[in-house]
């Protein structure tokens, strides 16, 4: 299957399953509600540009708004992971070997520690600037941690059984063209 296809066909998925499946589920706690969508950005391929990686965050953010009712509440904190994407990647893998033998970011492609510290830090930072726009206020800055927090650990739970129980082939690159 082609990149193109296949991520079209996440992208269909990863909104179908948090809008008729995640967001129907009644919040676990006051604290906990279970994010899974933007996984779709940090599945998208290495190479692609930074640019086109926001524009991509910002369709599929405003879409799964325009679904909720919550027009811009989920587009900016997708194009902020976006934006800082590239970065977290950077820092944390050797571009020219890991960009160069798979297409795209995965626990086989990158190894289960730096997977899963790209994965919690940038759902760690979606999170807080998710749930700073939804609160928009600073009145018990304990409860607003809370709920970062455990949005962000059931999140993180989630993610990574979805990584173990559909484990993703790390489709290895050639230079064949």
């Amino acid at each position: 299957m082609s990149s193109l296809v296949k991520n079209i066909v996440r992208f269909i998925l990863f909104i179908f399953l948090q809008v008729f499946i995640l967001h129907e589920v009644p919040p676990l706690h006051r604290f906990i509600v279970p994010y899974v969508y933007f996984l779709y950005i940090l599945w998208l391929p290495f190479n692609m540009n930074r640019v086109l990686l926001m524009v991509i965050a910002f369709i599929f953010g405003i879409t799964l708004d325009s679904f909720t009712g919550t027009l811009g509440l989920h587009a900016a904190p997708c194009v902020l992971i976006a934006f800082i994407r590239p970065f977290i990647l950077s820092i944390l893998l050797p571009q020219e070997t890991i960009e160069q033998s798979y297409s795209e970011p995965g626990s086989k492609s990158m190894g289960w520690a730096p997977y899963s510290l790209y994965v919690g830090l940038l759902t760690f930072i979606h999170h807080f600037y998710l749930v700073l726009i939804e609160w928009l206020q600073f009145g018990d800055f304990l409860y607003f941690l809370g709920k970062v927090l455990g949005t962000t650990a059931i999140s993180l739970l989630m993610i990574f059984l979805a990584e173990l129980l559909f484990l993703r082939k790390g489709k290895y690159r050639t230079n064949a063209a």
